[in-house]
Order: C-alpha cells, then structure tokens, then sequence
C-alpha cells in the first residue's frame, strides 16, 4: 500500500515545519476579517502558527501575519486572535 504525503505547514513564530494537522490556522476571509480556523476549511488566505504562546508572540514581534497577509494588520485584531488562541489552548486541554 502506498504511504500518503503528510502536508507540511511552517510556522509563523518559530519558522519551522510541522504537520499541517498540529498548528493552527489564521485565515483572512474574502471580506477582510481575521479569525482563528479550527476546521482547515474556512475560505479566505490562511497563515499558519503553532498552538504555543511563545509563537503567537514570535509571529508579532516579527510582523509574520503582515509579511503573510501582505498588509497591515490592526493591534485590536492581535489582541482579538490572541483571545481565541487562548480558548482554544483551554478546549485542547481539557479533551
């Protein structure tokens, strides 16, 4: 039986590779929204980050999302991401 190829996603944070199913994906929808993908499947672009703090803080500091997004992104939607990063940090945990 063939093996399938795993999909591979880099990270905004650490700029490393890991498997598309293990980060998360932030997505810019048609309309210009921001919001955290739990799915994989939401339409719009999509950058994607691993589920830790120190990523999200990485992906900040070195403008990842605006360098990935190709424009400037509002602190208030930082702030915003950040909130749903969190939830879904403690939704994770308690599976």
């Amino acid at each position: 039986m063939k093996t399938r190829k795993i999909p591979q996603r880099m990270c905004l944070g650490c700029q490393e590779s890991h498997p598309k199913k293990e980060l998360i994906r932030i997505v810019r929808s048609p309309e210009g929204e921001y919001s955290v993908d739990t799915t994989g499947k939401k339409a719009g672009r999509g950058a994607y980050i691993c589920p830790k703090q120190e990523c999200f803080e990485a992906a900040r500091k070195n403008h990842g999302l605006e360098r990935s997004f190709k424009n400037a992104i509002d602190p208030a939607v930082y702030e915003e991401l950040e909130q749903q990063l969190k939830n879904l940090a403690t939704v994770r945990t308690e599976e």
